[in-house]
């Protein structure tokens, strides 16, 4: 089976599921994932080798290179000039982007200490989810490495939804586990 026809099959299967429930009269009014953002901010470290372990952590949890982010503004509280870097950014596409959603669902999120699902209300009103994750040692790639420097991880999945509703029903549907309720 071609890539095509494989991303056209999944589709169809979302379209089916959610078809009657949104009244969607064409397949392209299906929701879909259009990307998938992974960031780490580093704060206020100013080690090189911390802020390189990091970036370096980042590598491996996604396969592909970060780009380092810096802060837009000078905040006196937080110690941070403008240009200073705040953190590293992915953006993961394609079939990058489906294997790492694929093993956050079925291998990170369960390794997450008192994990009970995802609250519905990290949905935002335009269809997108940002989930945040305290110690990046629950992925496999960086498990029982240095313990010392753990990390928080912020991923965020942006969808074609149009509604809040829409939005929770194919992230359901894709197998996120969402909590039942609020």
């Amino acid at each position: 089976m071609t890539k095509a026809a494989a991303t056209h099959k999944k589709h169809s299967s979302t379209f089916d599921a959610l078809k009657k429930d949104f009244s969607y009269t064409s397949i392209m009014q299906a929701p879909r994932i259009e990307k998938v953002v992974v960031s780490i901010g580093i704060g206020s470290i100013k080690d090189k080798k911390r802020i390189e372990f990091i970036q370096g952590r980042l590598v491996r949890i996604t396969g592909q290179a970060p780009v380092l982010r810096s802060a837009k503004k000078s905040i006196a509280s937080f110690k941070s000039r403008e240009g200073d870097p705040a953190g590293f950014q992915v953006t993961l596409r394609g079939e990058r982007m489906t294997s790492f959603l694929d093993k956050v669902i079925h291998i990170v999120l369960p390794r997450v200490k008192d994990f009970r699902g995802i609250k519905p209300s990290a949905i935002d009103e335009m269809g997108n989810i940002t989930i945040g994750i305290k110690e990046h040692t629950v992925f496999p790639e960086t498990a029982d490495e240095d313990a010392k420097d753990v990390f928080g991880v912020g991923i965020t999945i942006t969808t074609t939804a149009k509604t809040k509703a829409e939005a929770e029903a194919f992230l359901r549907h894709i197998g996120l586990p969402l909590r039942e309720g609020k």
